[in-house]
């Protein structure tokens, strides 16, 4: 006798799929998983966020579920597990974007939302005129600050960055612009806004000029994709100086067809950025992003060298006394340099020269060859048509080895990069529903 049929057990290695079933009352637009992969969350046109836990014996279980939007909600997105409480953001489609913070103390059910199954967002921030349409976060575990990026629907790009380290229900807006060309009347649109998922920028950005802490973003608006960089500058109010960052235009990459979605890859240890857009046209292209730089400009590739930061005690130390002296003589004319420079610069710039030399506060920002602006060259590396129909989703995965796409067909494509450079595909995933029938 044939032994009783059961539900597949989930081991260790395993290749089984995990069906879960979802609970939306409609279609499920966003979805966005921890860096652990052991937490799940949903968004769905009902304006609900529903969080799934895996536990250790391999099930999907609900956690919580709460109306976090009036409308679909369009993404979601964890923060690093390293802040605490565990945060959630969300975008929705009236425009609302939120931050939603876990209490570990409280009763499973009840973990983001309240006795009445509404959410308790710690954060709110309202669009204007324009409905905010994409986002994206960031955050830096070294000075444990955080920034949000929200692109509006008439192309205006807003970052936030959080006031204090660890603070963050309270946020300043530190730049705003014009990225994208405003969208004509009937005219289909679709923007995203993606951060450099990298720490910091790769070691050949850092030689040619970016500075260690720059912030970098990709955003695509219509038929033209955007990278931006922040570059350092100089501001002053009432005779103090103080350091500021604005965004530049590091490159353009135009399109024929509506760009649906873009993607920066993890992994710039190889010396350049990648970046892979979806498009109308059914194509996936994936360019690559390089920061030249001039062999003779008097740097090794010792860290010291590139990043500018040089050890304690480095330039002082010398083979005997005559050597020590001219080096901390050499100091210190350079130090009265440098404060000779910072007491000029904190004096001679006005608060009008300031907004006068930014490339544009609110407008279009343009390359313009100002100081602490890099210049960057972009290259194709693959245009893959594997879908044969329009594509919606482009992704990398943790560590920048595989591209995934979605079509309009259904199917999951996979990608990986050869040893040329070029993309290829891997793999491919396809759902089919089917019938369960008897057996007599």
């Amino acid at each position: 006798m044939a032994p009783p049929l059961s539900e597949p057990t989930i081991t260790e290695g395993s290749t089984t799929f995990d069906i879960i079933q979802h609970g939306h009352k409609d279609l499920v637009q966003a979805i966005a998983f921890n860096a652990y992969g052991d937490r799940c969350a949903t968004g769905g046109v009902d304006g609900k966020i529903r969080v799934f836990n895996r536990h250790r014996d391999g099930v999907w279980r609900l956690c919580d579920n709460w109306a976090a939007h009036a409308g679909e909600i369009l993404e979601l997105q964890w923060l690093p597990p390293t802040v605490y409480p565990n945060l959630l953001a969300s975008l929705g489609i009236e425009g609302r974007f939120k931050l939603w913070a876990e209490d570990p103390s409280a009763a499973p059910g009840r973990r983001f939302s309240s006795r009445t199954g509404n959410g308790r967002a710690i954060s709110e921030i309202r669009a204007g005129r324009y409905p905010f349409r994409s986002f994206s976060v960031k955050h830096d575990e070294v000075t444990r600050c955080t920034w949000f990026a929200l692109l509006a629907s008439d192309g205006h790009l807003s970052v936030f960055e959080s006031e204090e380290p660890e603070m963050l229900s309270e946020y300043g807006k530190m730049d705003d612009f014009q990225a994208c060309a405003k969208p004509g009347r009937g005219d289909e649109t679709c923007f995203k806004v993606r951060f450099d998922p990298n720490p910091e920028p790769c070691y050949t950005a850092l030689r040619a000029g970016v500075p260690q802490d720059a912030l970098s973003l990709v955003v695509s608006g219509l038929l033209s994709v955007k990278i931006f960089r922040t570059r350092n500058t100089v501001t002053s109010s009432f005779g103090a100086a103080t350091r500021a960052r604005e965004f530049y235009l590091a490159l353009e990459i135009p399109h024929k067809h509506l760009v649906r979605d873009v993607a920066w890859a993890p992994g710039n240890y190889k010396g350049y950025d990648m970046v892979a857009t979806a498009c109308q046209d059914g194509f996936v292209r994936v360019f690559r992003i390089d920061t030249p730089y001039s062999e003779n400009d008097g740097k090794s590739w010792a860290v010291e060298d590139i990043t500018g930061r040089r050890k304690p005690g480095e330039e002082s130390s010398g083979s005997n006394g005559g050597s020590s002296a001219q080096a901390s003589s050499i100091n210190s004319s350079s130090t009265s340099s440098n404060n000779t420079h910072h007491r000029r610069t904190s004096q001679a710039p006005s608060g009008i020269r300031v907004e006068l030399d930014k490339s544009g506060t609110h407008g279009e920002r343009t390359a313009t060859g100002q100081p602490g602006q890099v210049e960057h060259k972009l290259t194709e590396l693959s245009k893959l048509d594997a879908h044969q129909s329009p594509v919606w989703r482009v992704g990398f995965d943790d560590d920048g080895q595989i591209l995934g796409s979605v079509g309009d067909e259904g199917k999951l494509m996979c990608y990986r990069q050869m040893p040329s450079g070029a993309w290829a595909k891997s793999s491919e995933l396809g759902m089919m529903k089917t019938k369960l029938t008897g057996i007599e």
